[in-house]
């Protein structure tokens, strides 16, 4: 079991500055804007606000009296990031700051939670499509009653995104992560009350419960990452995170196929082979809620992070949910990145709900190399995932990189397409991989650069509406998608989503990157401050802190 948090073991965090309120001067700093005074205000070497230490008795009363001049939106915008308060001293060492940032052990526990139940989220999102025919012949029902069964989770998201996110916004994190946990242990334990013929729509409200249950699970990732985890590890949390999701629908490929074989000609043993799979089902979602209940903690005892302490020092009553929404639809950038973000993993979700049924029409009775091409698209997914926020975290080149990987991704979608119908497996085997592997691999790159182009504003809001955009494009393909390949063929079902997704990236291409969060990190905190390009960082730190001249005539 998890220590308790006064018992956790917490690293300060490298390159943040250890004093609320100060930002570190390296070196040598002009005379008369550094404080010498260590007992009453910041160590010698910090840099006061505005020139002067705010609680400094030499202080001219005109610095702290004069006439206060309007700011502009944009610098109104970036005065809220600034921190306000003076570090506290320790009372072991006199002059001594506390840290202000920490990293907690826990939060590899909190990360190792979430992406298991979330894992069992994605299983059962998939676990109907890619045995698609099976399903029909047991209960009697069209290939569009199976494609619901998928599809009932982009549509319940939708509406209750909005809901969702004032949850995890006013409530709290582990509320919202108990309310996912929870809802998909419940929707797993009904579907065991409906393997009989005539229970189609028990397994429907089974699926329903599940598909709520996701709308509290897709938008932590990018919360997660930010609220546990430090800078440099970010972008690699938030796509582990997003693992799980992924590795539950490699397993949603692989199980079903083989756990439920397509036996037809003896109901018997067909009910008995969906029971299996839906109670073991349960069995596991039962005992990662009790996990969830046990060991998932709101947010570790000390930020991890610059940007997160300036988030947390901001008074309450200043955050407005409705006004966050409206911010981020006012943000251009933010806006073409949900459109693009909804484009690329609508699409995924139609390939991956439509992959039974595309594979079948070009090689009949191979359901369980259906499956196992699906698991080949997700796995390699996977990696990508991981091998996209390790770069990120390195060179924090979020637009390059995003850019990059959609223009592969319509690459692979194209060979996937006209490959499909050569005769040879082994190929579609090969070429599923290379979609998946950029496709699913740019999931963390949108959350990521979501949450960098929109802070301070709540990653979880900016993630649910990401997400949102992603189910209302995965319905409208999957339907257009579905209508092709059954009335044309398979190719020309993938050709829309090719034409979409070239749309997709002349629309990323004109996506303005501003990494906000980034520039906090490195101690950038005002808009006349001269910032590193966004998005082609250096691993030199900067020697020093360019203020603008109007900054300077403050002083």
């Amino acid at each position: 079991m998890a220590l308790p948090d006064d018992e956790e073991g917490t690293t300060v965090a490298n390159g943040h500055p250890p004093a609320n309120g100060y930002l570190p001067v390296p070196g040598e700093a002009p005379a008369g804007k550094v404080s010498a005074d260590t007992q009453n205000g910041p160590k010698a070497g910090c840099l006061a606000l505005n020139g002067v230490s705010r609680d400094s008795p030499k202080a001219p009363s005109g610095a702290l009296d004069r006439p206060k001049t309007p700011l502009a939106p944009e610098e109104e915008t970036q005065a809220r990031l600034l921190p306000k308060d003076p570090g506290e001293q320790t009372p072991a060492v006199e002059g001594t700051l506390v840290p202000r940032t920490a990293l907690s052990a826990r939060r590899f526990l909190v990360l190792l939670i979430f992406s298991l139940y979330s894992m069992v989220n994605a299983f059962q999102w998939i676990q109907y499509s890619i045995i698609s025919n099976v399903f029909e012949g047991f209960y009697n029902v069209s290939s569009l009653h199976i494609d619901w069964l998928s599809m009932v989770y982009m549509l319940a998201y939708v509406p209750l995104i909005f809901p969702a996110t004032w949850l995890l916004d006013t409530r709290g994190l582990r509320l919202t992560a108990l309310l996912g946990s929870g809802l998909n242990c419940l929707g797993a334990w009904i579907k065991c009350g409906s393997v009989q013929q005539h229970l189609f729509w028990v397994t429907m409200l089974g699926q329903c419960l599940c598909s709520v249950a996701q709308v509290f699970i897709l938008g932590l990732p990018s919360h997660i990452a930010s609220v546990w985890f430090g800078p440099k590890e970010v972008s690699t949390a938030c796509a582990t995170a997003v693992l799980g999701n992924q590795l539950g629908t490699a397993v949603g490929f692989l199980l079903p196929p083989v756990l439920v074989p397509n036996t037809q000609n003896n109901t018997q043993l067909l009910a008995c082979n969906i029971s299996t799979m839906f109670y073991g089902t349960s069995a596991v979602s039962t005992l990662l809620f009790i996990l969830t209940v046990i060991a998932f903690k709101e947010k570790p005892q000390y930020p991890p992070s610059q940007a997160q302490a300036v988030l947390q020092d901001s008074p309450p009553g200043e955050y407005s949910y409705g006004k966050s929404i409206r911010n981020l639809f006012k943000n251009i950038p933010f806006v073409l990145l949900l459109i693009t973000y909804g484009i690329m993993t609508g699409a995924f979700y139609s390939v991956s709900t439509l992959l039974n049924q595309i594979i079948l029409t070009y090689y009949k009775g191979e359901e369980v190399n259906a499956g196992r091409i699906g698991l080949t698209l997700v796995l390699a997914g996977m990696v990508g995932s991981i091998l996209c926020g390790l770069w990120l975290d390195y060179t924090k080149t979020y637009k390059h990189t995003t850019l990059t990987v959609y223009i592969l991704s319509f690459v692979g979608m194209v060979i996937f397409t006209f490959t499909l119908n050569l005769g040879h497996i082994i190929i579609v085997f090969v070429t599923g991989g290379l979609l998946g592997f950029f496709m699913t691999g740019y999931l963390p790159l949108g959350f990521e650069f979501a949450v960098e182009i929109t802070y301070p504003e709540s990653e979880g809001t900016s993630s649910g509406l990401l997400n949102a955009a992603a189910q209302i494009f995965g319905i409208l393909f999957t339907l257009a998608q579905g209508k092709l390949t059954s009335d044309y063929s398979p190719t020309g079902g993938n050709i829309f989503l090719c034409v979409w997704m070239f749309v997709g990236i002349i629309l990323t291409a004109l996506i303005k990157s501003d990494l906000k969060r980034h520039n906090i990190n490195k101690g950038i905190t005002n808009g006349d401050i001269k910032a590193v390009p966004v998005d082609s960082p250096t691993d030199e730190e900067s020697k020093t802190i360019l203020m603008s001249k109007q900054s300077e005539s403050a002083i």
